[in-house]
């Protein structure tokens, strides 16, 4: 797994989200407006455990096809998510909060992928 392109990295994880029941997976393609990452993965979790359980089961799906997160951060008080895999990065949020900073907005010109 760990010799995946970003674009598989970022539909796997959607997939494993949709696994947990994330709410509306958004995968955004930013390589052309933005030099940090080429992916976004934005999707939703009801509450604090649910947020815990999509960003837990991602990361240990991913650390055992040896793929590992260069940082993770907001574990799960914050209401916001937030792990880094270089080319991928995923953003899980509370529904508050992805409402409030709207990053799907944010990135409006990037293109969502199928």
């Amino acid at each position: 797994m760990n010799k995946l392109d970003s674009r598989k990295l970022a539909k796997l994880c959607r997939d494993i989200a949709l696994d947990k029941k994330a709410i509306d997976p958004l995968i955004l393609d930013v390589r052309k407006i933005s030099s940090v990452t080429d992916y976004f993965l934005i999707c939703t979790g009801n509450s604090e455990p649910h947020l815990k359980a999509i960003a837990d089961t991602i990361a240990r799906q991913l650390r055992e096809g040896g793929v590992h997160a260069r940082h993770h951060d907001g574990y799960p008080h914050s209401r916001w998510v937030v792990i880094d895999y270089g080319d991928v990065i995923i953003h899980i949020f509370h529904p508050e909060l992805r409402e409030r900073y709207g990053l799907e907005h944010l990135w409006g010109d990037a293109k969502r992928v199928k």
